[in-house]
């Protein structure tokens, strides 16, 4: 027996209304860009309020539908406001905690003030959307989906303070999952490896000035697969998590690692 004909409506979210956090660039402007084109109104929250404007100004021009918000998510009364003006626009269905920043160092090289920054950001921040986005959604249900790291849960060298606060968005999303079952919350989040982003290229550029190209490979290679993730190969399956044809799953990690979780050494 054949199976059926693709529908034209997989992965669709016509509808939908999304926030996005850190949307203004990198991962999280293409889950921004990937859920405006798949028919989601998409509401982008930036520290930075120019680059959330040009980001939704680019959706818009290309048929999708966005707005920006300035918003610094550890400013917990900030994300309260935030979250409040999006649903007197429009109920919220799709929240995207993608907001975040990266640290290298160890144990004895972190000092308190970068751990600080790190659970600030990585881990406060995130409570404060999720706290805001379970209040958005109780009533009528929606989907939760987190941006973790693989360096949750495999030894990363020199990540002391990163894989911490990425460790919390992993136990935090199975906590929002478990307890907002009976309010028809799915939450889960992505565990990506190296992703190619300007994160990437301003650390090349700061720590290897002259040989960007040669650190380039070697980064890349680190990934069994041979290269780095982009950007977009995040978006969809972001994409797919937060569509209707994901109504089963709830409280998973996803990796997107290019095997090196299970295949690396």
């Amino acid at each position: 027996m054949s199976a059926p004909p693709p529908s034209p409506h997989l992965f669709r979210l016509d509808g939908k209304v999304a926030l996005v956090t850190g949307a203004a660039s990198g991962i999280g402007n293409a889950i921004a860009r990937v859920f405006a084109s798949a028919g989601a109104e998409v509401f982008i929250v930036d520290i930075d309020p120019a680059a959330g404007q040009e980001a939704a100004r680019s959706i818009s021009a290309t048929g999708g539908k966005s707005t920006s918000f300035q918003c610094d998510i550890t400013n917990q009364s900030q994300v309260v406001e935030t979250f409040r003006a999006v649903n007197a626009l429009r109920p919220l269905d799709i929240l995207v905690n993608n907001a975040g920043v990266s640290h290298i160092g160890n144990v004895e090289t972190t000092t308190a003030a970068d751990f600080e920054r790190i659970f600030r950001v990585n881990v406060q921040g995130m409570f404060h959307c999720l706290q805001s986005g379970v209040a958005a959604m109780k009533d009528r249900g929606g989907v939760i989906l987190n941006i973790a790291s693989i360096a949750a849960t495999a030894a990363l060298a020199d990540r002391f303070a990163y894989s911490m606060s990425k460790g919390a968005v992993v136990a935090m999303t199975l906590s929002v999952a478990r307890d907002y079952l009976k309010h028809k919350i799915r939450c889960n989040c992505i565990s990506p490896a190296r992703v190619h982003t300007p994160f990437v290229d301003g650390y090349l550029k700061k720590h290897y000035p002259g040989h960007e190209e040669e650190m380039f490979k070697v980064l890349s290679a680190s990934q069994p697969i041979g290269r780095m993730g982009q950007p977009d190969e995040v978006a969809y399956l972001a994409l797919f998590l937060c569509s209707e044809q994901a109504s089963f799953l709830t409280g998973v990690d996803y990796p997107l690692d290019g095997g090196f979780f299970n295949l690396h050494g």
